[in-house]
């Protein structure tokens, strides 16, 4: 795909989830105030909470993106990776989690929607959206621009677009570190034994007040909240995000500046392995654990602090 196609694309992608979210937002509204949230069961993930509003969403991207696109790999959580379109082979495989967050999106408290464009030729994204459903920031956007350099931006529920380019440069004691902390047994119980973190993050500054604060993220969210410095950094070291959960954010933290690494403090790279059918595959099924922060210095030090 030539860059000026990425960059028609990328506009596309943006205004098409721009046009999910105003359909769906409506619906989960109605879902809230009724009490009636439409669960059903959950075949592909047993612990995972689904509902019709998932599904729906999952075939409406795959009717959108094939009027723009001719062919494509559709790499979705809700269903098997399929070829879509009459090329056995296309470069382009398009990850999708079509509502996540689904338990709190039918309450109309958090509902986000991911996509990540990836090139296999490439083996690297070249687009990524990130949407908010609720907030008035709804969009995170990263791509790769016509002078082959990964940018990021956000836009507003107003039209506003702002570059994202300054991610956080606090230290451990000065940082608000989020966490998927929601599941008791999962991830919020081996969060509080990690006393080590928790002194470190309650250090006094020099000024001798303590600033460091722990909240509550969700998904590729939790990375475009990093991108956008209004946290600091978040941190997985429990059950591990999926690749449709950690892939779009990670690359839209990448093109902002900021960083992410895995626990043993390697970079986590770009080709997250969507290069051939058996690799999709596997991909779909691997959770990566990982620290994600707005400065190398400050992911260091969460990983020094983490008790294994």
């Amino acid at each position: 795909m030539s860059d000026q196609n990425t960059t028609e694309l990328a506009q596309h992608i943006t205004d098409m989830v721009a046009t999910m979210m105003a359909e769906i937002r409506p619906r989960l509204l109605e879902a809230a105030l009724t009490g009636l949230r439409s669960e059903t069961e959950n075949v592909r993930h047993e612990d995972n909470f689904l509902t019709e509003y998932d599904l729906w969403m999952h075939g409406r991207y795959r009717e959108l993106l094939s009027e723009y696109l001719p062919s494509f790999i559709y790499a979705s959580e809700e269903a098997d990776p399929q070829v879509v379109g009459s090329d056995p082979e296309p470069d382009l495989c398009v990850l999708v989690d079509p509502l996540d967050t689904s338990e709190l999106a039918v309450r109309s408290l958090h509902g986000y929607t991911h996509i990540m464009v990836y090139s296999r030729s490439l083996k690297r994204p070249i687009i990524a959206v990130v949407g908010d459903i609720f907030h008035h920031v709804q969009l995170y956007v990263a791509m790769r621009e016509l002078d082959g350099a990964d940018r990021a931006f956000m836009v507003t529920a107003s039209g506003d677009r702002h570059t994202l380019d300054r991610p956080s440069n606090a230290r451990l004691s000065q940082a608000l570190v989020t966490n998927y902390l929601m599941r008791p047994d999962e991830r919020f119980r081996p969060l509080a034994k990690q006393q080590r973190f928790f002194d470190a993050l309650s250090a006094s500054s020099e000024d001798g007040k303590r600033r460091g604060r722990i909240g509550v993220d969700f998904g590729s969210i939790s990375l475009c909240h990093v991108a956008a410095g209004f946290t600091d950094a978040t941190v997985e070291f429990a059950k591990g995000f999926a690749v449709w959960d950690l892939s779009p954010g990670h690359y839209i933290l990448h093109a902002a500046g900021g960083v992410t690494i895995d626990l043993d403090g390697n970079p986590i790279p770009l080709d997250c392995g969507l290069n051939s059918t058996p690799e999709i595959n596997t991909t779909m099924g691997t959770r990566r654990r990982f620290i994600a922060a707005g400065n190398r210095a400050l992911a260091d030090e969460i990983r020094e602090a983490i008790q294994p």
